[in-house]
């Protein structure tokens, strides 16, 4: 099946739209290995939810404020953030941001693992907690269009699963991290790409992905907001399927009217002098280095950072 893509249709769909599909690119037994993997590190996630800690700081109050503006959470998972953010400035010399959270970068900040009021959910670091997945970052169809698009001096920006419950209404329009935060014009090249791996079928009611084609050649972020688009697309395609987008192409997670959860994962690249949305060299179990080819080891940050002065 894989000898019959056309990988340059694909790169120029790429460049010109900004976006683009590929159905049917694992087989049935990949697929539902993967499937089985992810469901069960959800399921084991829901039940072991991270617990509060004792620690209150001055502005715990601000914190809770800023995730509950964002985005649409629990007050359960509003606390756990904030005791993610105890734990991040404990790992971190107890170190505090300059700056009020809103204007922290968004690559120094724990996301919900609980959205929608806990009907969806994200799985973090995933690699780290099951390797067996590694072989994805690879992908003989994937990496080449990363390639093409960053140069091979490219890294491995973040990987995690993500689950859109049902009866949910879909997320906002917007660019990925960190052009969010950048001052327009936004830079006339990607600093990241996205591939989502469609663990599920992809429809137009069960919450598929929206984008707005040729968006990335517009150098600026989409109207804050989720209301449909003129000309926007959906892109569906059938579980199995891999879907690839652009760091400036305006997208969002559909609504899901269905009565069933729609499972993805999502697997960004960026531009090696980016800082990783991860860090997988520290939190990678040792005895699954030796394992990895040396393209996967440089994907995954191994020797893609400063060297120590002695």
């Amino acid at each position: 099946m894989l000898k019959n893509i056309d990988m340059e249709k694909l790169k120029h769909q790429l460049a010109e739209d900004g976006y683009a599909v590929v159905e049917n690119v694992l087989d049935s037994a990949q697929l539902e290995r993967i499937r089985e993997v992810v469901a069960k590190r959800m399921e084991h996630e829901l039940a072991h939810p991270l617990a509060p800690d004792n620690e209150q700081h001055e502005d715990d109050e601000e914190i809770r404020a800023y995730y509950k503006k964002h985005y649409t959470v629990s007050d359960a998972e509003a606390q756990r953030m904030v005791t993610r953010i105890h734990q991040f400035r404990r790992d971190n010399a107890g170190a505090r941001w300059p700056m009020e959270i809103g204007k922290v970068s968004k690559n120094f900040l724990h996301l919900p693992t609980l959205f929608d009021n806990d009907q969806s959910q994200r799985v973090w670091n995933l690699l780290n907690k099951d390797p067996e997945l590694i072989p994805l970052i690879e992908h003989p169809v994937v990496l080449p269009m990363v390639q093409h698009v960053m140069g091979e001096d490219c890294n491995l920006h973040d990987f995690q699963s993500t689950s859109i419950g049902p009866g949910t209404g879909g997320g906002a329009w917007h660019v990925d991290a960190p052009l969010g935060q950048i001052k327009e014009p936004l830079p006339d090249f990607p600093l990241t790409l996205q591939n989502v791996w469609m663990l599920d079928d992809f429809t137009a009611d069960n919450g598929a992905t929206r984008v707005m084609p040729g968006s990335h050649k517009l150098r600026k972020s989409p109207p804050w907001g989720s209301d449909p688009l003129e000309g926007e697309v959906t892109l569906t395609a059938p579980a199995g399927s891999v879907a690839i987008w652009l760091s400036n192409t305006w997208h969002r997670s559909g609504p899901n009217h269905s009565d069933k959860q729609r499972r993805a994962i999502l697997c960004n690249y960026n531009v090696s002098w980016l800082r990783n949305f991860a860090d997988f060299t520290t939190t990678l179990a040792p005895e699954v280095v030796p394992t990895l080819s040396e393209r996967a080891k440089y994907l995954l940050g191994f020797g893609a950072r400063a060297p120590l002065t002695r």
